[in-house]
């Protein structure tokens, strides 16, 4: 007797519900229910309203701090679990934690590594997700990693701009591997910032390495948090004699003063994706949904279709 392909059916955590409503809307299918219920004290718990029993069940929510996001998909996952569901994929459009993948000092977490444990054992068996941190985070997972790269909605955009002496620049040594790759897609020339931290957040010193006199630039990184490195790249760049500076950043999470030194920034913009719900809006902030690429590795996955080049930059 052959066996049947499961019915697919999409959940959402509440903090990516509006990104969820529309991957589900490309994929083809309408959000399943979840109804959450709170105790006073802060405690939730997640209620799955429908059947899912030998079903593929896609869960979409990034883990962006607080940990409530986390807690959420993790509950989630384990509810399914528990309803018997066949297939358990993780849709992270930003996998958090992940800036913390080493151990960079004695007596400190390797978190990205404990979320993967955690995903695994509440019962997750796929993880799609995209422009990880560190490439090395796939490996902290024995279960499969779906990592899409973003420079499939980037690269479009960026090539409409018909920019003249483009540059692409890496805002740090660590960036450099994707900004040589956006520099091939697009036969660019690459130049790169080298930075020192005094602590988490708060850049001591920073160099340019490389020439962008009469160059339009754009700086290329996997995420923007208090968008300190960038407007003080843009700056730098300007004051070196560039043209033009702009950003693309896959994830916005966009904390503390950074919406203020966006605005007083010489970037030009920053081109976002909406793997995280912005905060408020900016003049300077461009966002390129990323709700159609989801959907099709999602229905790809479901279908036992190749994916590759969806993550192959």
């Amino acid at each position: 007797m052959s066996k049947s392909t499961p019915v697919a059916k999409i959940f959402s955590c509440t903090q990516t519900n509006a990104l969820a409503e529309k991957i589900a809307k490309s994929f083809g299918s309408n959000l399943g229910q979840v109804n959450f219920s709170h105790y006073s004290d802060g405690e939730f718990q997640p209620s799955v309203e429908e059947s899912v029993r030998g079903a593929r069940l896609f869960l979409i929510g990034s883990t962006h701090p607080n940990s409530e996001n986390l807690m959420e998909l993790l509950l989630m996952i384990d509810a399914a679990k528990r309803a018997s569901a066949r297939h358990i994929t993780a849709v992270m459009p930003y996998f958090g934690w992940a800036r913390q993948d080493r151990k960079d000092k004695p007596r400190v977490p390797i978190a990205a590594k404990l979320v993967a444990k955690m995903l695994e054992a509440a019962g997750a068996t796929r993880i799609i997700t995209m422009d990880l941190h560190a490439d090395q985070i796939q490996g902290f997972f024995e279960k499969p990693v779906d990592h899409l790269f973003a420079s499939t909605i980037f690269l479009p955009y960026l090539k409409s701009l018909n920019l003249d002496n483009l540059t692409v620049a890496s805002p740090d040594m660590g960036g450099s591997k994707r900004a040589y790759a956006y520099s091939k897609a697009l036969k660019s020339d690459v130049v790169i910032c080298y930075k020192q931290r005094a602590k988490a957040n708060v850049i001591s010193h920073m160099e340019l390495i490389g020439d962008v006199t009469d160059k339009n630039v754009v700086l290329v990184d996997d995420m923007v948090d208090t968008a300190g490195t960038l407007t003080k790249a843009a700056d730098l760049m300007m004051e070196r004699g560039a043209k033009s500076v702009r950003a693309i950043c896959t994830h916005p999470i966009l904390s503390g003063s950074a919406y203020e030194r966006l605005e007083n920034s010489k970037l030009e913009e920053l081109i976002v994706t909406d793997s995280i719900p912005l905060k408020q809006e900016s003049k300077k902030l461009r966002v390129l949904g990323c709700a159609n690429l989801f959907a099709e590795v999602m229905y790809n996955v479901h279908h036992n279709e190749s994916i590759s080049n969806k993550f192959v930059m």
